[in-house]
């Protein structure tokens, strides 16, 4: 597979980005529960997590395929890219339905670093991936509206300016298309949180920094709300494509870290007078993996180019999503397996990659889920739910 030289380039910077925080790092901020913070900032200076924002705004201006070799490469150096993801997904909406003035005033800031956007409060504790039944409400009230609701599993919430955020304006019951009255809000949470909005952080297996979030009469401006009342759920289906194609590519990333790293272990471990790797109950799991991530990583970067050339990837990011997914979670198990018990040690830093690679079968959509997308819109079988 050719890379540009401008590919070529971008991983380079990353790795040097990334070796200066070896696992150490990460094995700290993992134990202590913390934000990584200092990494963050340095993607920011570094202009990565500005990447697809138009140079016009201080962004880079690249394509969805660049971006998905920054996340690729973060994962690969063994580094956790969950902790500013969003931005690069949720910035899809903004720049395709945010108005002019929009644009102008949050696009820059983002860009420097002055303002965060990492949090998209969207799922529910009763409707999970059933969006449409959402019922977090929106009321127009003057030059406002007021919101009341809650949300769960909206990452990154403590450690971010703006949240975009879907709620229903329309009852469902009002509507003539399901898919109709929602719509979307780009908050400004420094304006509201203890006003309106309460954030609870909830303690997951791995450091994810994740909340619930609650709204109480939370009043935002009028002006908060991106494209036409009632369009919104169309407005982040792709976004949300770009979102698989970006975490398929972490999952990408991390798939190679655990090869490379069972690899090199494989070569220095020797039983018995003799390296395992030389065994072919050894080799052949890792070969496999390698074979299976080697044929997602194909799949992410056709998802990616179709993007990129404006159609709609919703088969490819779904398929590169589930693919990578389970890529990266073989990749894992043999990596363990390969170590031995040593996988189980926090310095070799495996089981804090197996339980960050976990996620991706379930989040930000589950395996089962995409197979039912595949089943109705692609093979064109009965709808199952």
């Amino acid at each position: 597979m050719t890379e540009s030289e401008e590919i070529v380039e971008i991983r380079r910077a990353v790795q040097a980005l990334c070796a200066e925080f070896p696992g150490e790092y990460w094995r700290a901020k993992d134990a202590a529960r913390e934000y990584p913070g200092e990494f963050v900032d340095a993607l920011t200076r570094s202009g990565f997590l500005a990447a697809l924002i138009p140079e016009e705004f201080g962004g880079s201006g690249l394509s969805l395929l660049a971006a998905a070799v920054i996340m690729e490469e973060i994962q690969a150096a063994g580094c956790n890219g969950a902790s500013a993801h969003a931005q690069m997904y949720i910035m899809n909406t903004l720049l395709r339905y945010g108005s002019a003035e929009q644009k102008a005033k949050y696009l820059p800031g983002i860009a420097s670093g002055e303002l965060r956007l990492q949090a998209f409060g969207v799922s529910e504790p009763t409707s999970g991936t059933d969006t449409l039944s959402l019922r977090t409400v929106a009321v127009r009230d003057g030059d406002h509206y007021v919101v009341n609701g809650q949300k769960i599993w909206t990452s990154r919430a403590e450690h971010s300016d703006l949240m975009l955020l879907l709620a229903r304006t329309t009852p469902r019951d009002q509507v003539a298309s399901k898919t109709e009255g929602l719509s979307i809000f780009l908050v400004d949470m420094r304006e509201v949180v203890g006003s309106g909005m309460t954030i609870k952080p909830i303690r997951t297996m791995m450091n994810h920094s994740t909340t619930e979030v609650f709204f109480d009469d939370m009043r935002i401006p009028a002006s908060s709300l991106i494209g036409e009342e009632g369009k919104g759920f169309r407005y982040i289906l792709s976004g949300m494509n770009a979102e698989r194609i970006l975490i398929a590519a972490e999952c990408i990333g991390d798939a190679k870290w655990f090869i490379r790293k069972a690899t090199d272990y494989a070569k220095e471990r020797n039983v018995f007078g003799r390296a395992i790797g030389q065994n072919q109950g050894v080799q052949f799991p890792i070969a496999r993996c390698y074979a299976q991530m080697r044929a997602a990583e194909l799949m992410v970067h056709h998802a990616a180019e179709v993007y990129d050339r404006g159609g709609n990837p919703g088969e490819e990011a779904n398929m590169a999503k589930m693919l990578a997914s389970e890529a990266s979670w073989a990749a894992a198990d043999m990596c363990v397996q390969t170590h031995g018990g040593f996988g189980f040690a926090e310095e070799y830093d495996v089981e804090r990659k197996f339980r960050e690679a976990r996620l991706y079968t379930v989040a930000p959509i589950s395996t089962n889920l995409i197979l039912s997308y595949i089943s109705e819109h692609v093979l064109g079988l009965p709808r199952s739910y």
